[in-house]
């Protein structure tokens, strides 16, 4: 163990891969903190750079990038109102509202300092958790999988914002993409209509640029939004009243982490839906429920931690199983595959060397966030101030060469434009991405577990349901599937007996 940890601190602190981590770091910020451009959408434009990378340099250009990016969806949040990332709009109404008290300094410090705390919590859980999860990995069947497919396509749906079957539409969309191309029992072509390309399937890179990036573009030509016209005064000191803050809330800290965290390793869920869940959990465990959403630091506490302690629960399921925990530690899976490393089990044994790499940049992306993110928020009017007609042709470009560079074919460009099309129309009319996306990452590995399994059983369903630990992620799964229908059972009961309780 202490010569991979030795070999991994030799290969990560060279002057060129620190190089590589701090222009990334940079680059995240500066995505981060431009309204509607997401961690995602930067992490697929990293990808053409990372071709030319060793995969330490790249694996940690993505972390360090992911880490800066998360955080600096708070500035523009907090001195526009406009949320950088998804993430952000969690808890924007209480730090804009701060803002326009005059506690912007406080607001924006308390981000910065939940981000690291967060961040670190989200690490250490990630070291110490994925060699346990990995002894149990080794022994997961098609069986297994199967079901941990099914549970990861099945949470994207039911932790997704908005109607419930829209999501599942949208992850329906998903999976049929996934599934065309070449039937993997009879080599069959599906849904190709005559193109050979089709044949190979979908790239789900291509489709993430253009549903991530394509469709921010169209979103931002639609809306007529040509840039930004107000600007921030000069800030003060950052860390003012930061200390006396955190420890009133630490608690607030201590749960955002640990949840951050915990709905991290889900596969699908991702930073916005672990914010989310932390800001509505922490004002329904509040003394003061009422303040939330006018201007409470208690609400950004809590969901600010969460933010960045999901990056590090969304990277164990994709180490350990192969399974992206969110869309950035998908693109990563794709980046590992590209390097020759295979994500799962066996990684832990064949290159233990890029673990504990991976490990030792996660400590050091946060450790930097901290310098990095003041230099940020100083500076952050200036970052604001770039217009919208200059930035999106750019992100236009970088998607373009994006998508071409990874098999050198324009076929590629054009399943990004069609898919990014595809994205805006889907948004436009409130269906959510993400299960799409989840659909076209988990669609292979759903229907090549369901076959195999099938095929050793020969084709005895039960066999699903026999090994314990299927059994147990099956009762999982299906409690998945029937716990809408019980809540609203449950509703419909309380509204039967509401007009029976009136005198």
């Amino acid at each position: 163990m202490f010569d991979h940890l030795l070999t991994a601190t030799e290969l990560l602190f060279k002057p060129q891969v620190l190089g590589v981590i701090v222009l990334s770091g940079v680059y995240g910020l500066f995505v981060g903190s431009i309204p509607g451009l997401t961690a995602t959408m930067a992490t697929a434009l990293l990808i053409p750079v990372t071709f030319f990378m060793d995969p330490i340099p790249a694996i940690g250009a993505i972390v360090t990038m992911e880490a800066m990016a998360i955080f600096a969806g708070d500035i523009p949040g907090a001195l526009l109102r406009i949320p950088g990332t998804p993430s952000s709009a969690a808890y924007v109404e209480d730090s804009y509202n701060l803002t326009r008290k005059g506690q912007a300094e406080l607001v924006l410090g308390v981000d910065l300092a939940d981000a690291v705390i967060g961040g670190l919590f989200g690490s250490i859980v990630l070291i110490l958790m994925a060699p346990a999860l990995a002894e149990v990995a080794i022994r997961f069947t098609s069986f297994e999988f199967f079901w941990l497919a099914v549970i990861g396509l099945s949470t994207s749906v039911m932790v997704s914002r908005g109607s419930l079957t829209k999501a599942m539409v949208s992850l329906l969309i998903g999976l049929f993409i996934a599934t065309i191309g070449l039937d993997i029992t009879m080599g069959y072509p599906r849904f190709n209509f005559g193109s050979v390309e089709l044949m190979g399937g979908v790239g789900f890179i291509p489709a993430m640029i253009g549903m991530f990036g394509v469709s921010e573009v169209l979103r931002n030509v639609t809306s007529g939004e040509l840039g930004f016209t107000q600007t921030v005064n000069r800030l003060g000191s950052l860390f003012r009243g930061i200390g006396s803050t955190l420890y009133k809330y630490k608690l607030n800290v201590l749960r955002g982490s640990v949840l951050g965290t915990a709905i991290g390793i889900l596969p699908g869920a991702g930073a916005d839906i672990a914010a989310w869940v932390s800001y509505g959990l922490g004002k329904r465990m509040s003394k003061t429920p009422e303040l939330y959403g006018t201007g409470h630091i208690e609400g950004i506490v809590g969901a600010g931690s969460a933010n960045n302690a999901a990056l590090g629960g969304a990277w164990i399921p994709a180490l350990v199983f192969g399974i992206p925990g969110d869309s950035i530690t998908a693109i990563v899976i794709g980046v590992l595959y590209m390097k020759g490393l295979q994500p799962g089990p066996l990684l832990f044994t064949r290159a233990p060397e890029m673990l504990y790499a991976v490990y030792e940049t996660f400590i050091l992306a946060n450790l930097l966030l901290l310098p990095m993110g003041y230099l940020a928020i100083k500076f952050s009017s200036r970052i604001l101030a770039v217009p919208r007609n200059v930035l999106m042709p750019i992100i236009l470009l970088f998607c373009i060469v994006g998508s071409f560079a990874i098999n050198n074919t324009p076929f590629d460009v054009g399943v990004m434009l069609i898919t990014g099309i595809l994205a805006f129309v889907m948004e436009e009319n409130d269906f959510p991405i993400a299960p799409a996306i989840l659909g076209i990452v988990l669609g292979p590995l759903l229907e090549n577990s369901f076959v195999v399994s099938m095929i050793k059983t020969e084709w005895n369903p039960t066999g699903f349901f026999v090994r314990p630990v299927a059994a147990l992620l099956s009762i999982v799964a299906i409690g998945l599937w029937v716990s809408p229908f019980l809540y609203r059972f449950k509703d419909l009961l309380n509204n039967r007996r509401k007009p029976e309780d009136v005198p």
